[in-house]
């Protein structure tokens, strides 16, 4: 007889989990569903970046951008939406930049270039100087002052084209572009040019952060890209010709910081109101373009999560929260004020999740956590089978997260097919039309997905 009951109690059980296994198979493909059949995140990415625009931080785009987003997120049935208010950097490109390369008196070839965020002015008349090419900022030590001050240093190292990784081969070298100026001043050197971060060879230049570091107002100087084909073409003829001359003019400036903030709205969960699960990414972009890439996809992306999980089929135990940060590109600002109030207040975060690679098709993410976290998530791979998405790594997560590090069991960021990522990045090509509708909505599905995953079958 109580073998019998056993058996029962067993076949109970098996049949319990087998529906509960069914029922979330069911969840996770009517949040597919609904994303591809019914999504806004595509409506919402054509107004931000057609009507918007590019939204540097401290801009009017960017104050544009907090109010619209805030408008959208009050619309939809939330719990509470508000804004965290943030000082961010406000740095202004002026008219565009012009440079032209002087291989003899009067004869110029005018080539492409674009200050990088934070640079300083030219004199009103520009620079006019000799070019020496280096590889790497080590490079500087071995010429010395003698033959750098006077000159203008141009940083020509590419991308490492053999590495699939793409977010590897910029980590490999973004450092010319962030420290290259302020290595060279201290050299004597006239002014900085960084070849543009792009695997392609084609003619826009790609801008991005750099910093003086602590370099005195007085001893910084210009510093812009060029894009990899005039990188190409002054690489060539400064071998030909060694005296050529090359001259730059920007009129970029810095003002004191400004006012912003991160726009914040989240679902109060049903059961556990007092553990999160934090879904964003950052509002702003550069100038170039219309930020739809970078990041106004993962923008999108973020709030197509929070819609999700606002329908009724779904009723999540723990609270969902989504936070558009503020000033990403040139200083974490609205990130550290976030992660500030999180440790002031002693939230407990169990999943922070950022898009941040662009709308390309989702692959899967990657994750900094514990073992014992990790290998749960990894045990979710099924789930995700039918839609393609096979990459978990235990690898790192995003730029605006990441600062939640001991306040977050789960640090994660969306894993996307990035080999087209660097065409655009930080350049006049990341633009909407370079958007694809079903790739976007994918990755707003496959985000949702891993939330509701966490929420439902929890961590421990």
């Amino acid at each position: 007889m109580m073998k019998k009951l056993w058996l029962l109690l067993l076949f109970s059980s098996l049949s319990l989990h087998a529906q509960n296994e069914d029922g979330l198979e069911n969840k996770i493909k009517k949040i597919y569903q609904e994303a591809l059949t019914q999504g806004k995140s595509y409506d919402w990415l054509d107004h931000l970046t057609n009507q918007i625009g590019g939204r540097l931080s401290g801009s009017l785009n960017a104050e544009w951008a907090v109010k619209w987003a805030k408008e959208e997120l009050d619309a939809l049935p939330l719990d509470s939406v508000w804004l965290q208010a943030v000082m961010v950097p406000k740095w202004v490109r002026g008219t565009f930049e012009y440079a032209n390369i002087e291989s003899s008196p009067g004869n110029t070839i005018n080539v492409n270039i674009c200050a990088l965020g934070g640079s300083i002015a030219t004199p009103s008349i520009g620079i006019r100087a000799n070019v020496i090419e280096v590889k790497h900022i080590d490079d500087l030590a071995k010429l010395g002052k003698e033959k750098i001050k006077g000159k203008i240093i141009f940083f020509n190292r590419p991308m490492q084209v053999d590495l699939v990784n793409t977010f590897k081969a910029y980590g490999g070298a973004v450092d010319q572009r962030y420290s290259g100026a302020a290595e060279a001043a201290k050299y004597g050197a006239l002014a900085v040019i960084v070849r543009s971060l792009n695997f392609r060879l084609d003619d826009y230049p790609h801008t991005g952060v750099m910093s003086y570091g602590d370099l005195p107002i007085n001893k910084r100087i210009p510093a812009a890209a060029i894009s990899t084909n005039h990188a190409e073409l002054l690489s060539s003829m400064i071998a030909l010709n060694p005296k050529l001359r090359f001259f730059i003019k920007q009129n970029c400036k810095n003002y004191p910081e400004v006012r912003s903030y991160n726009v914040i709205a989240e679902i109060k969960g049903q059961e556990s109101p007092e553990k999160i699960i934090l879904v964003g990414a950052h509002l702003d972009s550069w100038d170039l373009g219309d930020g739809a890439h970078d990041d106004g996809a993962g923008v999108v992306q973020s709030m197509e999560v929070l819609r999700l999980m606002s329908l009724k089929d779904f009723r999540p135990k723990n609270t969902i929260r989504v936070v558009l940060f503020a000033n990403e590109e040139n200083g974490l600002m609205g990130a550290k004020a976030y992660s500030k109030r999180v440790k002031k207040d002693k939230e407990q975060h169990l999943l922070a999740l950022e898009s941040d690679s662009g709308g390309f098709t989702p692959r899967g993410f990657i994750f900094d956590t514990k073992v014992q976290y990790l290998n749960k998530i990894l045990s979710w791979k099924p789930y995700f089978d039918p839609y393609y998405i096979h990459l978990f790594e235990g690898n790192g997560s995003g730029a605006d997260v990441s600062l939640l590090k001991g306040n977050s069991l789960v640090l994660a960021g969306l894993k996307t097919d990035s080999q087209r990522y660097f065409i655009h990045h930080h350049s006049e090509m990341d633009t909407f039309d370079q958007i694809n509708k079903r790739e976007l909505e994918l990755g707003a599905a496959t985000m949702a997905a891993l939330v509701y995953l966490t929420d439902q079958l929890g961590l421990e």
